[in-house]
């Protein structure tokens, strides 16, 4: 019987265009998927994943393409795909119902919703037929549509108990005011997870965590524990010699399936190498580091290369091609001699290169050679073009070419940092056009922010996490260039973040009032691989405190901190909250004064802007772009250029010279 037949061919998701051709009657979410369970009393199917989904795609080969299963979903339920990254909020709700349930998560996720969208059963990936213990996708399909038509009654209990728990879920984890001995508290938590051999945190899959590890170098400074930068340092080398990352091509994998970062899941997510990027420019400030730079301007390439959508940065690179994970990226030792003839032996060597594979009768290139001369690494850095030149021939794996405002915010703030620390302005520049494109198509008929992007169609309205991390991309431009109007961006995106979601005590929700009809409106999540929205705003409220002087902003930095900050044992899941209240508390201002043109406040700049400590901030100051005075009205100095650090309203005597600003920055 029809039903409308699959909707999803106008969508600008592209997860929701690889399912457009699926027998399956897919709708897109919205109040029509709604409103069509409720005429024809069926149960919604919520299937969400997203386009990179190694299991996604496995579940859709095996059950969303074949007819008669299809046929039995689009007869008993009404079908609805979502793309996660697209709706994280929606993505967020039915996550924790599905954890609420003792289930562990996962996508795809497949939930089983009454018409006004109250879960009442789930899982992850379900097979085609009985395997590992667990039902087919079919056998579940059946037992669904029998509990619906025999047991209706326990199914809205049960839909009402799992709303009731997601309204209690989504109150505030609220605590009172953050302390040092809150943050040691949730260094020692981390600290003892840390894998001391390997890397990165301890057991399989291993993720790398990269809002844990910004909080640990936070912490090396304001606890004075230089071990801790180098655990830091410890996930960097790890990762940075692994198969996780692409050591032909450039860019970190999303996840190592192993414990050591030999064999990744071979997707590769903006948000990641977003934040490794910025990690490796902290860690490169406090020890310039050869292999930190390459890797860095390696990601760069990649990012320029595969990722660039327009001016900004597209989502995602799929694990798979060919309909089999991996095979884009892995090699055979026949592959490898064919390429490189008499040079296959070294590469081998330094690679990890077997005669019978290193992962499933294949090669995933990995790094165990250290280091060597000059002349040795020119050679490899030539093999590795050889064989990238080679690899181009290959079918690629499929791109997510969406541009979702917050994870293009991380990018653009980590192209700032990166580029003072690497010396890189090709970094800076590609940073200042993203951000315009960012704010020039990426925005409402309000003029407000939209999360997604895709090809001159707007997708979903915008989150306090686009909010908070393209206001935050801003600061770190205000920072880099010194114009004015970047500022004022940020805080105009840092008021509107204040107004479209604010609770009025302090915190925020996740998406703005009056957007679709949900079951519960979520709050951030803690961070995970992705920092939540809420860790990144208090960072803002923080850093604009301490740019403008301007009391309002540490007041709203405190108060989202006590809503959002939990009580001690919530604490080490809000690492990056942790790191903004550090910042609120210890954070500086290094004011640089003089023409942004000339050479020596260029030099007292530059210098500022590759502080390893991330609480030092850059405050550059044309005094033709601030006629009326300096931000919260420091303290003009009378020869320029030179440069003072400052405290609040207190500042140090002004330096002249780079030697005279590094003594400073050592004394503070």
């Amino acid at each position: 019987m029809s039903h409308n037949g699959n909707l999803l061919a106008g969508s600008t998701s592209p997860y929701l265009l690889q399912h457009a051709g699926n027998p399956v009657h897919w709708r897109p979410w919205g109040p029509e998927a709604h409103a069509e369970a409720k005429r024809r009393d069926r149960p919604l199917l919520l299937s969400v994943g997203y386009a990179a989904c190694h299991w996604c795609h496995v579940m859709a080969h095996e059950s969303f393409e074949d007819p008669a299963i299809a046929a039995l979903m689009n007869d008993l339920f009404v079908n609805v795909k979502v793309d996660r990254e697209e709706r994280p909020d929606v993505d967020a709700i039915y996550m924790a119902a599905l954890h609420a349930m003792g289930e562990q998560g996962g996508w795809p996720m497949t939930m089983f919703l009454t018409p006004d969208g109250a879960p009442f059963f789930g899982g992850a990936y379900w097979p085609p037929t009985p395997r590992w213990g667990r039902p087919s996708f079919t056998q579940v399909l059946h037992a669904v549509d029998a509990a619906w038509r025999d047991k209706r009654a326990d199914i809205g209990e049960q839909g009402e108990n799992l709303v009731a728990h997601l309204v209690a879920a989504a109150a505030p984890d609220a605590g009172p005011d953050l302390k040092p001995e809150d943050l040691s508290r949730a260094t020692g938590a981390l600290t003892r997870i840390l894998d001391p051999i390997y890397g990165g945190l301890r057991g399989a899959p291993k993720f790398p965590n990269a809002p844990i590890f910004r909080f640990l170098w936070s912490e090396s400074y304001r606890a004075r524990m230089p071990a801790l930068r180098g655990a830091v340092r410890g996930l960097l080398d790890a990762v940075c010699a692994g198969g996780i990352y692409d050591h032909l091509g450039g860019g970190f994998a999303r996840y190592s399936v192993d414990g050591e970062w030999r064999v990744p899941h071979f997707e590769k997510m903006l948000y990641d190498n977003a934040q490794i990027l910025e990690l490796l420019a902290l860690a490169s400030a406090a020890t310039p580091t050869p292999l930190y730079a390459e890797r860095a301007r390696e990601t760069f390439a990649w990012l320029m290369r595969e990722m660039r959508a327009g001016d900004a940065f597209s989502s995602s690179l799929d694990a798979d091609s060919e309909g089999e994970e991996g095979r884009f990226y892995v090699w055979s030792a026949d592959e490898v001699e064919a390429v490189l003839g008499p040079d296959a032996a070294e590469f081998a060597a330094a690679y990890d290169v077997r005669p019978d594979g290193n992962w499933e009768g294949r090669n995933v290139l990995r790094r165990v050679a250290p280091r060597g001369d000059a002349t040795t690494e020119a050679r490899l850095a030539a093999s590795r073009a050889r064989l990238l030149a080679e690899r181009e021939k290959r079918a690629r794996p499929g791109r997510d070419d969406k541009i979702l405002a917050d994870w293009n915010g991380l990018t653009i703030a980590a192209l700032a940092r990166a580029a003072a620390v690497f010396d890189a302005p090709d970094f800076l520049a590609a940073a200042e056009a993203a951000f315009a494109f960012v704010a020039a198509n990426l925005r409402d008929a309000s003029g407000g922010l939209l999360h997604a992007w895709r090809d001159g169609r707007a997708g979903a309205a915008g989150l306090i996490d686009d909010y908070a991390a393209m206001a935050r991309a801003a600061l770190s431009l205000f920072e880099a260039t010194g114009t004015p109007a970047y500022l004022e961006r940020a805080e105009a995106w840092a008021d509107a973040a204040l107004t479209r979601f604010g609770d009025g005590e302090g915190g925020f929700f996740m998406a703005a009032d009056g957007g679709d009809r949900l079951i519960v409106r979520p709050r951030p999540p803690h961070d995970g691989a992705v920092p939540s929205g809420a860790s990144l705003i208090v960072e803002v409220f923080a850093r604009l405190h301490h740019l403008t002087l301007a009391g309002r902003w540490r007041d709203a930095a405190l108060g989202a901190a006590r809503r959002h900050g939990g009580g001690e044992s919530a604490q080490a899941q809000t690492p990056l909250l942790l790191a903004a209240i550090d910042l609120l508390e210890r954070g500086g201002v290094v004011a640089v004064e003089g023409p942004l043109d000339d050479k020596r406040a260029i030099a007292l700049a530059r210098l500022a802007l590759g502080a390893p400590d991330p609480t030092a901030l850059t405050l550059r100051l044309d005094p033709a772009l601030w006629p009326a005075g300096a931000p919260g009205g420091r303290p003009r100095l009378p020869a320029q250029p030179a440069a003072m650090l400052c405290r609040g309203q207190v500042c140090s005597l002004p330096v002249g010279d780079v030697e005279g600003l590094r003594a400073l920055l050592a004394e503070r």
